[in-house]
């Protein structure tokens, strides 16, 4: 008598499976990219800023721009220092809350291949939670200018036109041999900043306010 029960359940549970799978979103594919809100007054300037120049957008002036849902964003990790888990947590808060596909890529060991492990998923948006990963980052990014990028509490130095940081005081590591800046402070990757951080950044790639850091309070 048990077997017979069992069969039924056994075959919802692979027929499930097989639905789950089949639902699983193709980033191969285009798909259609709308912002939705657009952001307040204060958080582009007037005259469009140059190439790796600083923004100082008004604070919460990106609070009324979302992403429209199914927007396939990477989270690419480095480093299990508190900034690195602090950035991470607030871009997968984010991404809950905006309906955002999104998935992970540890690239801890090898940095550059864990860049092009996220490249090579066709994702609207990569963001970097880590500063593990800044200098592998200014080496793949200008390669590939045709992917956006979104580093959040740190920068590049020479950043593309595809590469847009968001940094607060406290957070603006840069890689490339120059040190840990003296303002460096851990304690400063709050739950509120980092969110911030993320939505600012995410505001600044949909309004094509790329190529620059954002520096919010």
């Amino acid at each position: 008598m048990p077997l017979p029960r069992l069969v039924p359940v056994v075959a919802l549970a692979v027929a499930a499976t097989l639905t789950l799978a089949g639902c699983a979103a193709d980033w191969s594919k285009p798909h259609d990219v709308s912002l939705l809100g657009r952001p307040g007054a204060g958080f582009a300037p007037r005259v469009t800023p140059v190439p790796e120049s600083t923004v100082h957008p008004r604070a919460g002036s990106w609070d009324g721009v979302r992403p429209s849902p199914g927007y396939r964003v990477v989270l690419l990790t480095a480093g299990d220092d508190a900034p690195a888990k602090a950035v991470a947590d607030a871009v997968r808060s984010w991404a809950g809350a905006e309906h955002v596909d999104l998935r992970t890529v540890q690239a801890d060991g090898d940095h550059v291949q864990g860049i092009v492990r996220a490249i090579d998923q066709h994702p609207d948006l990569i963001i970097g939670a880590g500063n593990d990963l800044v200098d592998a980052l200014a080496l793949v990014t200008a390669s590939h200018l045709d992917q956006q990028f979104l580093i959040v509490g740190a920068e590049v130095a020479e950043p593309t036109e595809n590469v847009t940081a968001v940094d607060w005081t406290g957070a603006s590591f840069r890689g490339e041999g120059l040190g840990m800046a003296s303002t460096y402070d851990p304690a400063s990757f709050t739950a509120e900043r980092c969110g911030a951080g993320v939505r600012a950044g995410v505001t600044a790639v949909l309004t094509g306010l790329t190529g620059v850091v954002l520096w919010i309070r």
